[in-house]
């Protein structure tokens, strides 16, 4: 089965939001089994968007809109499809009484275009809309077949999941779908990931693998075809274990989460804090931790040492190392050491971890761009410290910086092996 998404709206095509509804859809229709072919995005013209509906009858069995179904004149992919397949439009009377019952439960007068959210395509099958007004309408004709949606993502996506994915299984005839495992690595790259499982990767067949790679970590999607999850799980294990066995330093979840909410998970977990001092990547550590929900229990705080002044009066890093003919610098091992070391006094927190090197454009304290060091503090412990030569732009660099970061704090955690 080939589909095509059609995202209707014109200000998508001027930029003034993302298209995150084709991803999701793409995610969800992979699921059922169905492969996405295209993808169009076009505007609020019913000219145009009879021709993208020409266009992609051509080329696939299922057509999904996204968008158009409002109560403004600017929503038409209703009406351009009724006038592309010579259909009518017709009301869809339990909807029209869900609107009027909204708009008297707020004194509100029903104006006649809000009646445009409960219209249908004649012959359509609608699809309820749980969170909003317009209902979703589901066809076929001629061999094809057509899912229209509301653009709001918020409405978008329950309709899909609910009504949407179940008159697809129905008129389809849908056995087997999708089901996937994503594993999230860290501490290692993309080639080298490939590398540890080449021979699974070459001689996939079911379960399947993919690799995709982030700043600072990679994702493995393993992938099998069943009718049902018990099914898919017990056909995707055997392979699953061996990734587990070869990559147990690296990965860090079974899940498409980001190292941040491991480590906070783990630190919640063992009744542990954190503390940070962070220099090139400017707090960028402390804001992937915080954007995890729960993270207040397991993190103290940090301090953005950008200066060497901060790094001496706050963190108490020694003036010895900072400066002069012989110290070793703002950008070294031995300060790296201090800063986790005077966050972790600082706080009083149970480990600490501390970031400082050169992102660049330019080279400081004449040490290359991407020369990073991060210490990792723990109490009742030796401070460590690694080394990095990064390569990339100066965002690059803090990104996988900040990630390392956070993979050395999750080693330590796991007892997986010393930073």
């Amino acid at each position: 089965m080939r589909a095509e998404i059609v995202a209707v709206g014109t200000e998508l095509l001027l930029g003034q939001i993302v298209n995150t509804n084709a991803q999701y859809l793409s995610r969800g229709l992979a699921e059922l089994g169905i492969d996405v072919y295209y993808q169009t995005v076009v505007g609020d013209n019913e000219e145009r968007l009879q021709s993208a509906i020409a266009i992609a009858r051509g080329r696939a069995d299922l057509i999904v809109f996204t968008g158009g179904l409002g109560p403004t004149m600017d929503d038409v992919t209703r009406d351009a499809l009724a006038a592309y397949l010579g259909r009518g439009i017709e009301l869809h009377e339990p909807t029209l009484a869900k609107i009027e019952a909204m708009f008297g439960g707020r004194s509100a007068e029903l104006i006649e275009r809000n009646r445009r959210q409960a219209m249908l395509v004649e012959g359509a099958t609608p699809l309820r809309n749980d969170t909003g007004l317009a209902v979703g309408n589901a066809l076929s004709a001629d061999g094809t077949h057509y899912l229209l949606l509301p653009g709001p993502p918020r409405e978008m996506k329950p309709m899909f999941d609910n009504d949407g994915s179940a008159w697809l299984r129905g008129i389809l005839g849908i056995a087997d779908t999708l089901h996937s495992v994503m594993l999230k690595f860290a501490g290692i790259g993309e080639s080298a990931l490939e590398e540890l499982y080449m021979d699974l990767v070459r001689g996939q067949t079911d379960p399947t693998l993919a690799t995709y790679a982030k700043e600072g970590e990679v994702t493995l999607r393993v992938s099998t075809k069943a009718p049902d999850a018990r099914t898919a799980a017990r056909r995707m294990e055997p392979t699953l274990q061996e990734i587990r066995r070869r990559g147990e330093r690296y990965l860090y979840a079974e899940q498409d989460v980001g190292i941040e909410s491991e480590v906070v998970r783990l630190l919640t977990e063992q009744r542990r804090t954190v503390a940070l001092a962070e220099s090139c990547t400017g707090g960028m550590v402390a804001a992937l931790l915080t954007t995890v929900p729960g993270s207040a229990d397991a993190f103290l705080g940090g301090v953005v040492s950008y200066s060497n002044g901060v790094k001496h009066d706050l963190l108490g890093v020694p003036e010895t190392l900072l400066e002069g003919e012989d110290a070793p610098g703002a950008v070294s091992e031995e300060t790296a050491r201090a800063m986790a070391e005077g966050a972790l006094r600082a706080a009083g927190a149970d480990l600490a971890v501390s970031i400082t090197g050169v992102a660049g454009p330019a080279a400081s304290e004449g040490k290359p761009v991407g020369l990073v060091f991060i210490g990792l503090a723990e109490r009742g412990r030796e401070t460590r410290a690694e080394k990095l030569q990064l390569s990339g732009d100066r965002e690059g660099i803090r990104i996988r910086a900040s990630k390392r970061g956070l993979y050395l704090l999750w080693l330590t955690l796991t007892g997986k092996g010393e930073a």
